[in-house]
């Protein structure tokens, strides 16, 4: 119930990512954090958070923009400008990584096979296994994601719809996946904001 200035707005959602990364030891000092970036606000934002607080905090991690590349023509593109520009603005690494190179597809010709049906469920799958694959090229140890408190909120929600209690557990984990499950940590220090 308070009213913010835009400065102490920052200051304050950055401290309350700080907070969570902290209290959930998402960092041990020496990580190679892959950054998912599309491009889009809230991976622009989970990068500018990383890397102010890393700075401000000293984490002692190195981060690496990671992107996929869904093929997607007249969409990918425009956000594809966003991530190298933002590669460029902080100096960082970044590894773009090709539907059509991993699994022989673009997402537009997925489209012209099977038609509008389930398009967004067979990329959200392709998505995670080229972020995943990309991560372990660069030999990441995290894969850090840009999924906060209303991205977990509607999981949630879609889950109680579905009655699905055994993902009803692990969608609100800030850190799933890793070495025992054959991929890279996945991390979402978003997850409180």
């Amino acid at each position: 119930d308070r009213i913010l200035c835009k400065d102490c707005f920052c200051t304050e959602f950055e401290e309350d990512v700080h907070l969570g990364i902290v209290e959930n030891h998402v960092f041990t000092p020496g990580d190679l954090v892959a950054v998912g970036v599309s491009g889009g606000k809230d991976s622009t934002v989970l990068l500018h958070v990383l890397h102010t607080l890393n700075a401000r905090h000293q984490y002692g991690i190195q981060l690496h923009l990671l992107s996929a590349d869904e093929g997607i023509s007249g969409y990918r593109d425009n956000s594809l400008e966003t991530v190298y520009a933002n590669a460029r603005t902080y100096e960082l690494p970044l590894t773009v990584v090709a539907y059509k190179e991993l699994f022989g597809w673009t997402m537009n010709e997925i489209h012209q096979a099977i038609g509008k049906k389930n398009n967004c469920t067979y990329c959200g799958v392709l998505r995670r296994k080229a972020l995943d694959v990309g991560a372990q090229r660069i030999n990441a140890t995290k894969l850090a994601m840009g999924h906060n408190a209303d991205d977990y909120a509607e999981t949630v929600l879609m889950n109680v719809c579905r009655g699905d209690i055994g993902r009803m557990e692990r969608c609100t984990d800030m850190t799933t996946g890793g070495p025992e499950s054959g991929t890279v940590t996945r991390v979402k220090p978003l997850k409180y904001v």
